[in-house]
């Protein structure tokens, strides 16, 4: 049996004038892959890979920590913390970061909302004649974002999912470059090509996509361009073959039967959503359970 735990930012303080950034503190995850331990056997990336039809079909308890976005503080802070229990995860980045030199617009919309409240960006958009959701479209926000506040369950779904991708970059660029450098957040926030090439070089290098996009609303030729170039890239970058990917919000949305045919067609073996469960023999390998670290053992929404 296998189950899948899911981080990103982590750091040692999330203060914010209006919180909007979440995960886990250093001491956090060390506490959390304690607790992990005593329940089974943490595998690596070169395991699951080598294993996985054993692993998905044992009685026994395994654990499988993954990364999202290829943020600088999860080599900084959660990689020694990983080495000194002698364990691995893997890291899934975007490739626009490093060769593009580009912020993906999901973080400048976390970097404004710390800012700016969510209400005042709705109203904003709402100025900008942007239609809102409907009551089932709230519905479904709420039920994506459970850990946010209605407004801010309302935004990010009508950012993530609603506004076209053109339209919203646009609207986000014109916030965004009036509280933040972009070169300076692409430097604070993202790792490194050599980083990217250490992690590539232990086995521990996944992809993401290109841009974070939402793949599952993507035309066909911008969702095989997602998939593929992120792919080519990092395995140009390292020199290792990337065989297990990411994808962004993981929600059912993004996460489409032709968004694993695509990514199987393309070369990857395994592909991992956002949705909660263990991962069963009978689930497409390109559309694998994950829990977010908050609903596992040790995590602050974790129930008996």
């Amino acid at each position: 049996m296998i189950t899948i735990s899911n981080y990103h930012y982590i750091r040692e303080d999330f203060s914010a004038p209006y919180p909007s950034v979440f995960g886990v503190t250093p001491m956090r995850f060390k506490h959390q892959l304690k607790l992990l331990k005593n329940e089974g056997d943490l595998i690596t990336p070169s395991e699951f890979l080598a294993n996985y039809e054993e692993l998905v079909v044992s009685k026994d308890n395994f654990f499988f920590i993954t990364f999202d976005d290829g943020l600088k503080e999860q080599f900084s802070f959660a990689l020694p913390i990983l080495d000194e229990f002698g364990m691995q995860a893997i890291f899934f980045a975007n490739s626009m970061n490093v060769e593009e030199k580009r912020v993906s617009t999901v973080h400048k919309i976390h970097l404004l909302r710390s800012v700016i409240p969510s209400h005042v960006l709705l109203n904003y958009l709402k100025d900008q004649k942007i239609a809102m959701l409907t009551h089932e479209e709230l519905q479904q926000a709420k039920t994506n974002y459970r850990f946010d506040d209605a407004a801010s369950a309302e935004l990010k779904y009508l950012l993530n999912f609603k506004i076209s991708f053109d339209v919203q970059e646009l609207l986000v660029q014109s916030i965004f470059e009036k509280h933040f450098s972009e070169s300076e957040i692409l430097e604070s926030l993202y790792m490194s090509k050599a980083q990217l090439q250490y992690l590539a070089n232990i086995d521990c290098l996944g992809s993401h996509t290109h841009t974070h996009y939402p793949l599952g609303l993507l035309s066909e030729d911008n969702l095989t361009y997602e998939l593929k170039h992120s792919k080519n890239y990092l395995e140009k970058l390292s020199g290792k073959a990337i065989q297990m990917i990411a994808y962004p919000y993981g929600t059912p949305e993004a996460c489409t039967d032709l968004v694993a045919e695509t990514a199987k067609k393309v070369g990857y073996l395994y592909g991992f959503t956002t949705r909660k469960g263990i991962i069963e023999e009978s689930q497409n390998k390109l559309l694998l359970n994950r829990f977010d670290c908050n609903d596992v053992v040790g995590g602050k929404n974790y129930k008996l």
